[in-house]
């Protein structure tokens, strides 16, 4: 099956709609959350139990596998997917934003996304907002990027066409072209070059894809996601997200760089903005609330890491909030995790994942890992289901107004 992305209804006086993209291994009911397997694999569960909770598709991290096991490795298995033996849809991101963890975030204590607070805390610290080459793990220069690797400390050079390259070993589906994520604390100058650069990138990745065809792994055509940035600046993000939609892409990732409360305001800029035919995926957001902001402002897919990894530091979402199973009071809870939620977790109580915890048990990140991945995937398909049968904004009343009710 080629790729293709069709509508089916919209989300009446929002930029929201419900669709499907069509892959060579599948198709994606959208809105959708995709799991991160950072190294082909969900951390702390099996294929089956990811398939279980509802996934439809996975993500795998391209500089990750690159410096472990290498794509060529990854190539000769038929792609990520078939080594860790998953049979649906999947994405790659491109290493982008490894190259800027590892660069103007390193040593900082800042994500992709930042608070208000913390934006400006930053700024008034740093007032390049951006790291020295001397002081990062990475050098960026016109075409491309030195980065040194966390298993060793090696250096390494990604460019657009490298990354490609890497992309089609790895045999994704979907899959995206290389650009600069910058930091929340850079400044307008900073983020204008970067989005320059960004764009010109994605011609070149554009270029390369084009020149290798289809994937060597899987035999099969892969589709490329261009990737839009320009930070909290509306005319940085506008024009990045019309720069890219005149491109030939398939579809179009947004990257992070901005403050938590602007999410909803950033994304619908970029999403008036990009061809409505096409689907659009928001990197790296996987908070509840997030989904509505991103599904009312014309996002199709998510993906995150932030389910699997609050879990393994005890942390599991409930209807009534975020919960940490550390604390005291659950020690003898004989609650499960959540009483609404039905799935291999939800047989074990508050009490004894509490014990798992304290005890260092693996098998506590396991079991959290699980239920966190089914409320946000089934939340998001939930959110699919009240925009076809019409009850959209009641759904998402009733559950935010229960979210922050008691909040930990």
């Amino acid at each position: 099956m080629e790729f293709k992305f069709e509508i089916e209804k919209k989300l009446e006086g929002t930029l929201g709609r419900v669709g499907t993209i069509h892959t060579p291994h599948g198709s994606i009911q959208t809105p959708a959350f995709i799991p991160v397997g950072t190294k082909a694999t969900v951390k702390a569960l099996t294929v089956e139990q990811v398939k279980e909770l509802g996934a439809q598709a996975v993500l795998a991290n391209t500089y990750h596998l690159y410096l472990e096991p290498g794509e060529n490795l990854v190539q000769k298995h038929g792609g990520f997917a078939k080594m860790m033996h998953w049979d649906g849809p999947t994405f790659t991101d491109s290493g982008g934003f490894q190259v800027f963890s590892l660069g103007a975030a390193f040593g900082e204590g800042v994500s992709k996304v930042a608070t208000t607070e913390s934006l400006a805390a930053k700024i008034a610290e740093s007032k390049e907002g951006q790291k020295s080459e001397r002081e990062s793990k990475v050098k960026i220069d016109e075409e491309g990027v030195d980065f040194q690797s966390v298993i060793n400390g090696s250096w390494h050079r990604f460019t657009p066409e490298k990354s490609m390259q890497i992309q089609h070993d790895l045999g994704a589906d979907i899959f995206f072209a290389f650009d600069e994520c910058t930091s929340p604390l850079a400044p307008h100058n900073y983020q204008k070059k970067a989005i320059d650069r960004t764009h010109r990138w994605a011609k070149r990745s554009l270029d390369e894809h084009v020149k290798l065809g289809v994937s060597q792994a899987t035999n099969e055509q892969q589709a490329l996601f261009g990737v839009v940035q320009g930070g909290s600046y509306e005319d940085l993000r506008r024009e990045s997200a019309r720069t890219l939609g005149a491109m030939d892409f398939d579809g179009f990732g947004i990257g992070g760089s901005f403050t938590k409360d602007d999410i909803g305001t950033a994304v619908r800029w970029v999403c008036e903005e990009l061809p409505e035919g096409k689907p659009r995926h928001l990197l790296g957001i996987g908070e509840p609330i997030d989904f509505f902001y991103g599904v009312e402002n014309g996002i199709d897919t998510f993906d995150c890491v932030s389910p699997t990894r609050v879990a393994r530091n005890g942390a599991a979402y409930t209807f009534d909030g975020r919960i940490n199973l550390h604390n005291a009071q659950y020690v003898e809870d004989m609650l499960p995790i959540e009483k609404e939620l039905t799935n291999y977790s939800s047989s074990f109580t508050r009490s004894y994942i509490a014990h798992l915890l304290r005890a260092n048990e693996m098998l506590a990140a396991t079991l959290i890992s699980i239920h966190n991945l089914h409320f946000v995937v089934s939340l998001v398909a939930n959110i699919r289901k009240s925009m076809l049968d019409g009850t959209y904004f009641e759904f998402k009343e009733g559950f935010l107004k229960r979210y922050h009710k008691n909040k930990e």
